[in-house]
């Protein structure tokens, strides 16, 4: 079986790429930032011992002894968190104290009582106004062919 010559295909010539030089890039640089340190006087600032001031001094001022910051007393409260040692392990589960056990149990009783109320009364209300409305709706179609 003799297929003849082979197809001729075109030929589609591209010309050279330029030639472009290599890019040479240079290492960033940043500059670092800097302050100037702030030098800050002490509150009594006086002359080193041997030294006249220029100013007259008042040998009266002596400096006030500092008395400590007085801390109030902490309330004797009891504790917010209590601990409780799991059984045959080194393990402790921390408890909150009963006031908050409480407050947090009728938050959420409350929460989910409201919820259930509503779902309850909503449905309650579609189940109600559900024919009013399609019989409502029923004779506006009805009036709107007769006009």
């Amino acid at each position: 079986m003799n297929l003849g010559e082979p197809p001729v295909l075109p030929v589609l010539r591209l010309p050279e790429p330029p030639q472009l030089p290599r890019p040479v890039l240079e290492v960033p640089r940043a500059t670092l930032p800097s302050y100037k340190p702030l030098v800050v006087p002490p509150n009594d600032l006086r002359p080193p011992p041997g030294i006249k001031s220029s100013e007259p001094s008042d040998e009266r001022s002596e400096p006030q002894p500092k008395k400590p910051p007085v801390t109030p007393p902490i309330p004797s409260t009891p504790p917010q968190v209590r601990y409780l040692d799991v059984p045959g392990t080194d393990l402790e589960v921390p408890l909150p104290s009963n006031e908050i056990l409480v407050t947090a149990g009728t938050t959420a009783t409350v929460s989910v009582l409201a919820t259930l109320t509503a779902t309850a009364v909503f449905k309650r209300t579609v189940q109600v106004l559900k024919p009013i409305i399609k019989k409502l709706l029923t004779r506006k179609s009805k009036n709107g062919e007769t006009e």
